[in-house]
């Protein structure tokens, strides 16, 4: 995992914030994504997320005070990074980056899974993707690098070195989905399906001709949507969406944290409530909530 731009004064500002127990690991020592190890891998499965900000203390405060997630440290070089974990598991961490000079300081990257680094940072660039990051091995966790497809949305590669974690039904608290929002949808399906071996098939909940699933292993992974043609600002990129057990009582206490409400909540696919926000720094997050026994596992 990348590592944050801070050291020992860092770890003290955390220590007197109200996050309840911090637990400080040793030197490059990231936890495994699945525990005990497995040899089972799901290429294609979103599997981890890291949000690069300005402001890790800032954010560390606001995810765990809105997702109740706990924090463990770890240092590298005399540099930090955050985990944060979900009753126990992890799934996120916090990276800091140099000041930004827009409001938007913040920024969400999912990682996808793969079973051979090398040779899918090999098909990004021979498709017309760009590698942001370079491949790097981080002990206990395997090898990522962070890449962008070919509108520029950042995404990336993970190579797990303790298996990837199995599919089931995310838990509040969890990732639920992954959306692509772009400007070509089928030249962009089709950029992830020779990268990744995707499946690509019509979304057929909505009348556009342009939405897909992107499939692995028999299960939708992510969507590609297209963006709205009425506005010049809208930006293709990738949205993380975390499942909620109450969604107004979430977007209370996210405003309340300093959050902004962007897609206000509204009926979805399958008997879910979606909404997006914006945290205080201004990373953009999903939220979903199962009503009218809504199961994930159940749809495609």
């Amino acid at each position: 995992m990348p590592s944050l731009c801070r050291s020992t004064p860092f770890l003290a500002v955390l220590a007197v914030l109200a996050l309840g127990p911090v637990r400080v690991g040793r030197a490059a020592d990231f936890e495994p994504l699945t525990h005990p190890a497995t040899t089972e891998h799901r290429p294609g499965k979103f599997i981890w997320a890291d949000l690069f900000t300005t402001d890790p203390v800032a954010d560390t405060k606001f995810y765990t005070s809105l997702f109740g997630w706990t924090v463990s440290l770890t240092t590298q070089n005399s540099q930090v990074y955050i985990v944060l974990s979900n009753q126990g598991k992890p799934v996120a961490g916090l990276v800091a980056r140099p000041p930004a000079p827009t409001k938007r300081a913040s920024r969400w990257i999912g990682y996808l899974a793969v079973t051979d680094l090398p040779a899918t940072v090999a098909l990004v660039t021979q498709n017309g993707g760009l590698v942001r990051a370079e491949a790097r091995a981080f002990p206990d966790r395997g090898t990522q690098a962070i890449v962008t497809d070919i509108e520029g949305s950042a995404f990336g590669l993970l190579q797990s070195s303790s298996g990837d974690p199995a599919d089931a039904e995310p838990k509040a608290g969890d990732w639920n989905w992954f959306e692509l929002f772009v400007k070509q949808p089928q030249a962009t399906a089709d950029f992830y399906r020779r990268v990744v071996a995707y499946a690509v098939t019509p979304d057929l909940r909505t009348d556009r001709k342009n939405d897909f699933f992107l499939s692995s292993g028999g299960l939708a992974r992510a969507g590609v949507t297209p963006l709205p043609t009425d506005s010049t600002a809208a930006k293709s990129g990738w949205l993380g969406v975390i499942r909620v057990a109450n969604m107004d009582e979430t977007l209370a206490l996210a405003t309340k944290l300093g959050a902004e409400i962007l897609v206000s909540p509204h009926p979805a696919a399958y008997g879910c409530r979606f909404a997006v926000i914006v945290d205080p720094t201004g990373g953009d997050i999903g939220l979903v909530e199962y009503v009218n026994n809504a199961n994930s596992a159940d749809h495609p």
